[in-house]
């Protein structure tokens, strides 16, 4: 007992909340998050790669379903928040974590679902076109995946993605050793050093440079899962490149309350499969949340899946508007509401514990990744 009553504190890891009464800016709540940190490290044999790169996967269980399953338990929690590593040079190791709070209160809720139609009515994607756009900040920050997800620049070496991206729940994908991350960039033309397309009827061509992927993170609550039962809950991974990417990445943030974002609405970029060399900016409002999940019906296609969810909100300590990633654009799920099948796309959020693990992996001092 004393353990689940740990694991409701840890669920609902510290947030101050925002004020009730109406501010006319959204501010960024200033979160104290529970502290990760590595407890072993066990050497594992080298994977076959052996599965096929799914851009989008299939869950069971919708939004009532998930919010009155069971929590789980205090040891359950720490085994899916213990990970995998994979090396380029095919080893491969698993991590057990120990979760340690060091203060406690909160806001939370605890979700998932079946494919195909991604499109609501009017297609409301917009491809962005021309160097000015898609080389400035916040575009900039999508890449795109050698196995053919998206993913987003969190840091000066770190890309965040979905896990199903790198491993179907069972083995790791072909591809995964070999994984490399693609940098769209303008094509030079001959002679024309320096050139713009302005006067150009037509967009600037654009290519992908690409990076090749040193080591990658996967939680076990994807390995454990397979996105069934909790499995979506846990659809994200972290990639660490050979070298630093020198662009502009945007943060990662502990997702607040739908309530509290900006107009209840979020945003993404990704290299949808039906808009080839494209990179494609949605946003939408949430119709729907979980503790791990937000579900909303953002227009988007395979490809998309891994693109970094975000929002734009007024951050009270440094006086700016300041972007963070919430969320992990995961894919589309048939979900039954109230015996009436209906159709999402989802995003893992970035819950409190999540933030503390992604965090660590990135930074690897925990003492640098207690405000989320």
């Amino acid at each position: 007992m004393a353990a689940l009553s740990t694991l409701i504190l840890l669920l609902c890891a510290a947030v101050d909340v925002m004020p009730s009464s109406p501010h006319w800016k959204p501010t960024w709540p200033s979160y104290r998050v529970p502290v990760i940190l590595p407890q072993s490290t066990l050497n594992l044999d080298k994977p076959q790669f052996d599965a096929e790169a799914r851009l989008e996967v299939v869950s069971p269980c919708g939004p009532a379903c998930h919010k009155s399953s069971p929590l789980p338990t205090y040891e359950e929690v720490k085994n899916y928040l213990s990970y995998e590593t994979l090396y380029a040079n095919g080893s491969l190791t698993e991590t057990e974590v120990g979760i340690y709070i060091l203060s406690n209160s909160g806001d939370g809720s605890r979700g998932r679902s079946r494919t195909k139609r991604q499109i609501y009515g009017y297609d409301s994607r917009f491809s962005i076109f021309g160097k000015d756009f898609l080389l400035n900040y916040p575009f900039s920050t999508s890449v795109k995946l050698s196995t053919g997800c998206t993913g987003t620049l969190v840091a000066e070496k770190h890309v965040l993605t979905a896990a199903h991206c790198i491993h179907d729940g069972k083995s790791y994908v072909k591809g995964a050793q070999k994984l490399r991350v693609g940098f769209l960039k303008p094509k030079q033309k001959d002679g024309s050093k320096g050139s713009n397309s302005t006067n150009s009827a037509m967009p600037e061509k654009m290519k992908f440079q690409w990076i090749r992927v040193k080591r990658t993170h996967v939680p076990k609550g994807w390995i454990k899962g397979n996105a069934n039962d909790i499995g979506m809950d846990y659809d994200y991974a972290l990639l660490e490149l050979k070298k630093p990417h020198k662009r502009k990445f945007m943060k990662i943030g502990v997702s607040p309350p739908a309530r509290h974002l900006p107009g209840g609405r979020i945003h993404f970029s990704g290299y949808d499969n039906d808009r080839p060399g494209n990179l494609v900016y949605r946003f939408c409002d949430v119709k729907d949340e979980t503790y791990d999940l937000l579900y909303q019906q953002c227009d988007a296609q395979p490809g998309a899946s891994g693109s970094g969810v975000y929002v734009r909100m007024w951050k009270r300590q440094n006086h700016k508007w300041e972007r963070k990633i919430i969320g992990i654009f995961s894919g589309h799920q048939w979900v039954d509401m109230n015996g009436t099948p209906q159709d999402f796309n989802v995003a893992v959020r970035i819950t409190p514990l999540k933030y503390a693990q992604i965090c660590y992996w990135i930074k690897g001092n925990y003492l640098d990744c207690r405000e989320g």
